[in-house]
């Protein structure tokens, strides 16, 4: 355990492989920040509809890994976000599992235009609350996730 860790948290660098399996996204480079609030994915497009009366969101994300995946979920939320530039737009917030080092949870992901970016996928104070710990004098630590993603969230029929 690093120095200053708090038993029972875990480790990780300052930038990590994540898995978001009900996104159908294996594996996404991410930088962890705990100096930014929430989580931010990187998405190419992403589209508005209302199913059932449920606002949900499409959109469209290239990983990384040389294919496009597209998945839709239900609209979380929508909310004021500034960025590290102090820019504030309004961003669509969505609730997915986040996989890492071996541990799942519910996080809340905005999605935003992350294009010029080095890392698609900023991991933000809240979804490692409680969980982790970040030594900045490393990086991936957990190695890159398996690639057993489930498919993609499919709208409601």
């Amino acid at each position: 355990m690093t120095q200053g860790a708090s038993p029972g948290t875990i480790v990780l660098g300052w930038r990590e492989w994540v898995c978001l399996p009900g996104l159908g996204l294996p594996a996404v480079r991410a930088k962890v920040d705990s100096g930014a609030r929430s989580c931010a994915l990187h998405v190419d497009t992403h589209w508005r509809f209302t199913d059932g009366g449920v606002p949900w969101v499409g959109f469209r994300v290239a990983p990384g890994t040389g294919a496009s995946i597209q998945a839709c979920a239900p609209v979380l939320e929508e909310r004021e976000v500034t960025d590290s530039g102090g820019h504030r737009s309004r961003r669509v917030f969505l609730r997915a599992t986040l996989r890492l080092a071996g541990v799942e949870r519910e996080v809340d992901i905005n999605l935003s235009d992350r294009r010029g970016m080095l890392f698609p996928m900023l991991l933000g104070r809240t979804a490692m609350a409680g969980a982790f710990t970040v030594d900045p004098a490393r990086s991936f630590l957990h190695g890159r996730p398996s690639g057993d993603a489930v498919p993609s969230l499919k709208k409601p029929r």
